[in-house]
């Protein structure tokens, strides 16, 4: 049996964060390098991505930036062949990118109510583009390599409302308009979990475990009545810290889970098991 700190350590593996400079994905890269890893920093926020690599490097972890369009094939592909060329190896993928509205100002409908009746066409493909097809085209490119080296982890993140209606409620304001969490959060959302278990099953022989991540509601800098209304309906009574995604993900990225596959797992405070 393998010592704790030795199934937790990623020492001589690389790691690609899509997302990477968002919310989760910049504490994941963290996470990841401080395991051990060199992390490839994926967003289309190109400043973003070397800020965040930037910090991994001085503090003496390894880690380049690497702006893509996850929603592009040519440009995943290369920056599939500069992980390898850099590191000589790709050991591991974070599917983290997503649209969410709420933080994602120049995504279709963002600043709308996002009424279900009449959202776009085009944000419903912006958002299929991004949340599922470019987790489609990441996971696609980084096979390849982790065949050759018979193994591989891949751990995409899902979201409560991929499991379940968003309260809509929540979103609320007495005396506004109404507003709402749009349709495509939830339909990409539970698209993840359906990709996750297609590619736990197809590569379940072949050394490549994948696994989904759900995390409940992250605060940040969210206005008091959503942050009550949102709490309220926890177990726990309050919001997630930003840090408190980063052992559920180092746990799914390193060998200590070494026996998980095709499952979910839920950091949600409570909130799905009421």
């Amino acid at each position: 049996m393998n010592p704790v700190n030795e199934m937790f350590d990623l020492t001589g593996r690389s790691a690609v964060v899509t997302g990477g400079s968002g919310l989760l994905g910049r504490q994941f890269c963290l996470t990841l390098a401080e395991a051990g890893s060199s992390v490839v920093v994926v967003d289309i926020n190109a400043d973003g991505a070397g800020s965040v690599a930037a910090e991994i490097n001085a503090n003496g972890g390894k880690s380049f930036a690497a702006p893509t369009n996850i929603a592009d094939p040519a440009s995943v592909a290369d920056t599939v062949e500069r992980t390898l060329k850099t590191y000589g190896r790709l050991d591991i993928l974070v599917n983290s990118a997503a649209l969410d509205p709420k933080f994602d100002p120049n995504s279709i409908g963002a600043q709308g109510a996002n009424a279900f009746e009449t959202f776009p066409l085009e944000g419903w493909q912006q958002a299929l583009d991004v949340n599922l097809t470019g987790m489609f085209l990441c996971s696609q490119a980084a096979v390849s390599p982790m065949l050759e080296q018979g193994r591989g982890v891949i751990v995409n993140l899902c979201s409560t409302y991929g499991l379940g209606g968003p309260d809509q409620r929540i979103y609320q304001r007495e005396g506004q308009p109404p507003k709402y969490k749009p349709v495509t959060y939830t339909v990409t959302k539970a698209g993840v979990i359906g990709m996750t278990k297609y590619l736990a099953a197809y590569y379940g022989r072949q050394g490549i475990r994948v696994n989904a991540l759900t995390p409940g509601g992250v605060y940040n800098d969210h206005d008091p009545v959503f942050t009550e209304a949102y709490s309220y309906r926890t177990m726990m009574g309050r919001m997630a810290e930003q840090h408190e995604m980063n052992g559920a993900l180092l746990f799914l990225a390193s060998d200590a889970s070494s026996y998980m596959t095709g499952n979910n797992l839920i950091v949600d405070g409570g909130w799905t098991a009421w």
